[in-house]
């Protein structure tokens, strides 16, 4: 199927591509001639899309948050009525679903995160993208019962970071724990926040 030259299906082309070549290559291995080789794309495609390096990687930071968007799908956060059991296991689900179809993903985000520690503009994109997924989990741990929301927010994304980071480049990148063992591991942390 041939590719739209103009609109918004061009501009995801090349922001999937991009992520794509970083998880396959690394932030040295992503340029504008190797989106363009990469996409099958016409020399100078991806320049006429974003002009800059800083460019591409907003392309390529947008385009995250918004497949992130449909894999960790806030609207389908559980009822925090449930008590940590049930928000458990509905982070648990998501999590799991992240790890094991959407590796790439994750690898790619981790090198827009360090890239984003080197470019204090991209860091105030970076960060503004994310803010999208953080403001639902307050809303959850608050509904949940915690005493402290943004300080069990912290705790619960730092868990959950730090779990992927682990699981795709860190010590335990042989395998993916389990959607039990996931659940297991929240469980202990959320009753810890909110049973107290």
């Amino acid at each position: 199927m041939p590719v739209r030259s103009t609109g918004p299906a061009r501009s995801d082309l090349v922001a999937d591509t991009a992520l794509r070549l970083l998880a396959e290559r690394g932030m040295r291995g992503l340029t504008h001639r190797a989106v363009d080789e990469a996409a099958g794309l016409p020399q100078g495609s991806t320049s006429n899309h974003a002009r800059t390096r800083l460019a591409l990687l907003e392309s390529a930071v947008r385009r995250l948050a918004e497949r992130e968007a449909q894999i960790l799908a806030p609207e389908e956060l559980p009822d925090p009525r449930g008590g940590p059991d049930a928000v458990a296991d509905g982070l648990a689900r998501t999590l799991h679903r992240y790890l094991t179809r959407h590796h790439h993903l994750l690898i790619a985000r981790y090198e827009l995160a360090l890239e984003a520690t080197r470019r204090p503009e991209l860091r105030t994109f970076f960060d503004a993208a994310g803010q999208r997924f953080r403001d639902p989990l307050k809303v959850l741990v608050t509904d949940a019962g915690s005493a402290d929301p943004a300080r069990h927010v912290l705790s619960l994304v730092a868990w959950c970071d730090g779990l992927m980071f682990s699981c795709v480049a860190g010590a335990f990148h042989a395998s993916a724990p389990t959607e039990d063992e996931l659940r297991a591991g929240l469980t202990e942390l959320l009753r810890g926040m909110l049973d107290a």
